[in-house]
């Protein structure tokens, strides 16, 4: 059975910062790339940043050089640091995870949400 799990979300003012962790099981995680997504309220989920199983990146344009994401082979985990918050950050944040050589193998986490004060 695969599981995501987000942790990390919460309520923070316009400049702060979070660190959003995935904790993924049932899946090897090391041949999987990984990537964050967002949905804000009456928004369509949008790709916020990936992570290949080679570790190269890729980031919306609206998060470059204020998000870094970063993976731990060794503890199954995906990590989001998002540093100068803005409000328009604010959604529900979702880990997935897209086996590196069979595509149809997409999982979902949850979500965890993010809320930026102004």
């Amino acid at each position: 059975q695969v599981q995501l799990v987000e942790s990390g979300g919460g309520l923070v003012q316009a400049g702060g910062s979070l660190r959003l962790s995935c904790a993924a099981s049932g899946i090897i995680f090391s041949i999987n790339h990984m990537g964050w997504y967002r949905q804000a309220p009456g928004k369509q989920r949008e790709l916020v940043a990936t992570i290949t199983m080679g570790r190269s990146t890729n980031y919306a344009d609206s998060v470059k050089g204020r998000f870094t994401i970063s993976r731990d082979n060794a503890k199954n985990t995906v990590y989001l640091q998002m540093n100068s918050l803005k409000p328009e950050d604010t959604a529900v944040y979702y880990c997935n995870a897209k086996h590196a050589m069979r595509p149809a193998n997409d999982y979902w986490g949850q979500g965890t949400q993010v809320t930026v004060s102004s």
